[in-house]
């Protein structure tokens, strides 16, 4: 067992140098700004769950919008960059609605000032 582990552990090193050695720069740096991007929209859902917990209930806090936009905007680029119609198709329509709800938040906000509290 242990000599099948070390087998493959070392094979997926050595897949992985030559993976990264025969990469240019330009698409390393593609690699990277789609896994900061992957990191983004996964940063929304480790935000939401501590908010929930801090007030136990469920919630979402803005900046769940914030990360999800952002993540889906870079992860966007990147799947343009590559030309990956299945990360376009699947980033696109979520993009557009993260700006929706912020736009509908900062409404809300502002509504709420202009409105005066009842005492």
């Amino acid at each position: 067992m242990n000599q099948g582990f070390s087998y493959f552990f070392w094979h997926i090193v050595e897949a992985s140098q030559n993976y990264f050695n025969t990469m240019s720069g330009n698409d390393l740096t593609w690699l990277i700004v789609g896994l900061v991007g992957q990191v983004l929209f996964m940063m929304r859902f480790i935000v939401q769950w501590l908010h929930s917990e801090r007030h136990q209930k469920s919630l979402i806090p803005i900046s769940f919008w914030y990360f999800s936009l952002l993540g889906s905007v870079i992860v966007l680029a990147y799947g343009i960059h590559k030309t990956e119609l299945v990360i376009i198709v699947g980033q696109l329509p979520g993009t557009l609605i993260y700006v929706r709800n912020l736009m509908l938040i900062k409404k809300a906000r502002l509504k709420s000032r202009k409105t005066p509290k009842k005492k």
